[in-house]
């Protein structure tokens, strides 16, 4: 039998849930703000729930935040990156297995912002990330989705007023889970974090934009484009072989109707796709859309052999953008000695020494 995954429930949910236990129903609201707002990590906090429904919770529902077993911090910007245990909560699973992930907590001048993990490694294989070589175990669920936010802010010690859905795997890819994430995150009685602080970026599954489309939410769309053509795109990242670049291109000018804005991700990578031919070229294919181009150098990938375009190329990349009339920035760079910064997160399964 499979226990009820309570850190992915919704308020309701909750409440149906603890109704049918012979409670009354506002105790389903204290257990979720206990999780949500409270950010418990064990039943036992639960303060104002009595010992006997405490034990009622631990025999029929499972509640396994992340744990945090590894810290480390950029000495270039004070970036971290957290090591996540994340306990399978499927009680049927009798190797009660275990799997790692990593996420990242900045910060910018504006606030903090945590960038999280979707998934226990990728499926989509693009070329210059490290996600690409760890094989894939399986979606995060909502919860601990959720719960990698909740440690990083207690980390943190301040509220995170910023998340960005670019770690380990694709948001898309596990669409369910990544949409409720959204909503508890969201909970008036939970976190409360505006969907417009939310940022998610996928690297191109179309019929996933056009479904996310529909849901009528106020998040930020990020592609993750990379390139001007499809014969630079196929070989960097093996999406774009199930839908070119112009089948993408369509379903962001789609999306971004209605006032919308896209952001585009394009990572420099030296002589491949950072010349000016590429640079007006993209220029081309994004013409007349309502989007923000965010040039990011690309980041020391050793097993990988590509090499950051130079600060001159950047430069000149932007300048032929910006000429052309498009907002486009160069990405700051942040956490690179410790491996978080974009392209770089991948799992450590070893539990190092400074334990938290």
């Amino acid at each position: 039998m499979q226990k009820f995954d309570i850190a992915s429930a919704t308020l309701e949910e909750i409440c149906v849930f603890v109704e049918g236990l012979g409670e009354k129903s506002f105790r389903g609201q204290q257990i979720f703000e206990w999780i949500h707002k409270k950010q418990a990590q064990s039943f036992d906090e639960m303060s104002n729930i009595s010992q006997n429904l405490r034990n009622k919770l631990a025999e029929n529902m499972v509640f396994f935040p992340p744990k945090a077993v590894n810290e480390q911090i950029s000495r270039n910007d004070s970036t971290k990156k957290l090591l996540f245990a994340l306990k399978n909560c499927d009680i049927m699973d009798t190797e009660n297995q275990v799997v790692n992930i990593e996420s990242v907590l900045m910060s910018y001048r504006h606030g903090l912002s945590a960038c999280l993990s979707t998934q226990a490694g990728c499926r989509m294989g693009c070329d210059f990330c490290a996600s690409e070589g760890i094989g894939f175990e399986r979606n995060l669920t909502a919860g601990e989705i959720a719960g990698q936010y909740y440690q990083l802010s207690k980390i943190a010690g301040e509220r995170i007023s910023n998340i960005v859905l670019m770690g380990i795997g694709e948001p898309l890819d596990n669409y369910d889970n990544v949409l409720r994430f959204i909503q508890l995150i969201n909970h008036p009685k939970g976190a409360s974090l505006s969907q417009r602080s939310i940022t998610l970026s996928t690297c191109g599954l179309v019929p996933k934009i056009y479904a996310l489309m529909k849901e009528n939410l106020q998040i930020n769309l990020a592609i993750s484009l990379h390139a001007p053509n499809n014969q630079i795109r196929r070989k960097l990242m093996p999406i774009a072989r199930k839908y070119d670049i112009d089948e993408l291109l369509e379903a962001c000018k789609a999306y971004a109707k209605g006032g919308r804005r896209i952001t585009f991700e394009y990572i420099m990578i030296d002589g491949v796709n950072d010349s000016i031919g590429n640079a007006q070229e993209l220029c081309k294919r994004i013409a007349g859309m309502n989007c923000h181009i965010n040039l990011i150098y690309a980041n020391s990938i050793p097993e990988k052999g590509y090499a950051k375009s130079s600060p001159a190329k950047m430069r000149t990349f932007q300048e032929v953008l910006t000429k052309a009339g498009f907002a486009a920035t160069v990405r700051r760079e942040m956490g690179a000695d410790i491996r978080a910064a974009c392209g770089q997160l991948s799992k450590d399964n070893q539990i190092k020494n400074n334990q938290i």
